[in-house]
């Protein structure tokens, strides 16, 4: 096989269709725009949700609550997770992304109490329930809260 005799597979490349080129083409003078209106023009379009200046859908619906700016979003640990860490292991956000327990790093993270822990464990979160805390610290562990 050469350089110059390589080829895309039969089939795989399509050509454009090339618009006014004469009306034996098919798509020639108005090249597939249709006569006259919005559509027909350069730059004429739409924008999306326009309904022809009807009231949009979006603006006709009831509108309920807000969304806070600063709201805190924390990714979920639950303490039955934790039970494949080996005993004495601390753990912070890098080793739970590193396990793929969170999704990233960064974001603030809280540690709930569904499952069981047997293992001693060093945990450092943003956050953490009472009774994950205590579950934790039942198998011998510590939680340890940093500021979210």
């Amino acid at each position: 096989m050469k350089l110059n005799t390589l080829q895309s597979d039969a089939g795989s490349r399509k050509t454009r269709k090339r618009k006014g080129q004469g009306i034996a083409t098919g798509n020639g003078k108005t090249a597939g725009r249709g006569h006259k209106g919005q559509k027909s023009r350069s730059g004429g379009s739409v924008r999306r949700g326009f309904e022809g200046g009807q009231m949009p859908l979006i603006q006709r619906l009831p509108k309920r609550g807000f969304t806070p700016m600063n709201k805190k979003v924390f990714q979920l640990v639950n303490v039955g997770q934790l039970s494949a860490f080996e005993a004495g292991t601390a753990l912070d956000a890098a080793a739970l992304f590193a396990a793929g327990l969170i999704r990233n790093a960064v974001d603030p993270i809280k540690l709930l109490a569904t499952g069981d822990v047997a293992v001693k464990l060093e945990i450092n979160v943003a956050s953490a329930s009472a009774s994950a805390i205590a579950k934790i610290e039942a198998a011998g562990g510590s939680v340890k809260l940093a500021e979210a």
